[in-house]
């Protein structure tokens, strides 16, 4: 627990945004705790402070100096380990995002188009014969997968071993020690992994991001071993965990919004519209920082060495810069949501989202228009972000 006195004016809390919940109960907590004050001291894990208003958290993202990502996560304010390139601050962040961002850039994103969109039709044609799926389990997981496997060189039938250690890593919920326990193990492990895929590319390189990363240069020399199995874990990560959360997300609310869904049925071109509606009303990220100098956010001071919690959804819900912003509307413009995060350690892999979200839409509503969420559904979710775990059931008539 941290020694630090909570000010007088940053009401108290005991959060656990870990624990597994019916879906919908944090991110009404969120709302509550940005309606209640801008900075909260919250008493889980370690002791932190949760950010709750947009520009306070906007601030924080710009300014790296003093909210530092060399540690990411409120159990674990002394990392002995650095996921690349999130982890990084300065100059090596730089030099990592400098070689990284052309592999996710716009133009190279739009070559991966006739991939990903056959990737999603022969998945959902597969589903649509059957007048009903798990949607987590039958597509959302799926998906997003097999792209972010053919990128990283990976093998797909090992996908149930990822997807294992996706979730230890995760979304593992319960006592603080046992969770931190389990996320060391399923760590090691996929480190491991990762050790001999990477010996397998230098010997054998190919045309995918391990072996593209094996060439990098940082400081004039090459990216050690150890950096290169730090970056694996991290495009991991984020591969197979965010996009297969947001599709979640958003087939779990267009199943209960019939309006909103028939409206995209009938103008799929308001599908790139509705996307983004999607990533700000229902923000995923949950990230954190460590604060490397006495700082003040809304007149609460904060010591350095203290980690604060900017969860994206409290800034993306801010009334006081998004009309309504509780409220989804598919057609909101403008729309300059931060769900992606903000300066320099931004998400990498933005446009390669929207992409597969994008396609992933229009193909579901061409061959699967008219669905609806089975009363059998029960959808929680749990760990360090926010998204549906499972139990969502689509039903259709055939």
């Amino acid at each position: 627990m941290s020694t630090t006195e909570p000010a007088s004016t940053c009401p108290i809390h005991e959060f656990n945004h870990y624990a597994e919940l019916p879906f919908g109960e944090k991110l009404a907590r969120y709302d509550d705790l940005r309606d209640e004050a801008p900075v909260i001291r919250n008493e889980f894990a370690n002791g932190h402070y949760i950010v709750t208003r947009y520009e306070d958290i906007l601030k924080a993202y710009q300014n790296a100096k003093v909210f530092s990502n060399t540690a990411v996560t409120v159990f674990n304010p002394n990392p002995t380990f650095r996921w690349i390139p999130q982890m990084l601050d300065g100059t090596e962040h730089k030099q990592w995002r400098k070689q990284l961002n052309p592999l996710f850039s716009p133009k190279n994103v739009e070559g991966l188009e006739d991939k990903v969109r056959e990737r999603a039709v022969s998945l959902i044609k597969s589903i649509a014969a059957k007048g009903t799926c798990d949607f987590m389990q039958d597509f959302a997981l799926q998906y997003p997968s097999f792209i972010f496997l053919e990128l990283m060189g990976m093998p797909f039938e090992d996908l149930d071993k990822f997807l294992h250690w996706e979730d230890e890593i995760l979304h593992v919920s319960g006592d603080a020690e046992e969770t931190a326990r389990r996320r060391g193990v399923a760590t090691v492990e996929l480190t491991e992994y990762f050790r001999g895929l990477i010996d397998e590319r230098r010997a054998e390189p190919k045309d995918d991001l391990i072996s593209k990363a094996i060439a990098f240069e940082i400081d004039d020399a090459p990216a050690t071993q150890e950096d290169l199995e730090s970056f694996c874990i991290l495009m991991f990560m984020a591969g197979l965990d965010t996009v297969t959360a947001t599709l979640g997300t958003t087939f779990l609310y267009l199943s209960t919004h019939q309006e909103d869904r028939q409206a995209i049925v009938e103008d799929p071109e308001l599908i790139p519209s509705a996307i983004e509606e999607m990533l700000r009303a229902f923000a995923i990220v949950i990230p954190s920082r460590k604060v490397l100098e006495d700082t003040e956010i809304s007149g609460c001071p904060i010591k350095a060495g203290e980690m604060v919690c900017l969860p994206l959804n409290l800034a993306t819900r801010d009334e006081s810069v998004y009309e309504d912003a509780k409220e989804v509307h598919l057609d909101r413009s403008p729309n300059n949501h931060i769900a992606f995060g903000a300066g320099p350690h931004r998400c990498l892999g933005s446009h390669l989202a929207r992409r597969e979200l994008r396609i992933a839409l229009e193909e579901w509503h061409r061959y699967i228009p008219n669905y609806r969420l089975s009363p059998q559904s029960h959808p929680t979710e749990s760990g360090g972000q926010l998204g549906p775990n499972g139990n969502i059931i689509l039903e259709w008539d055939v």
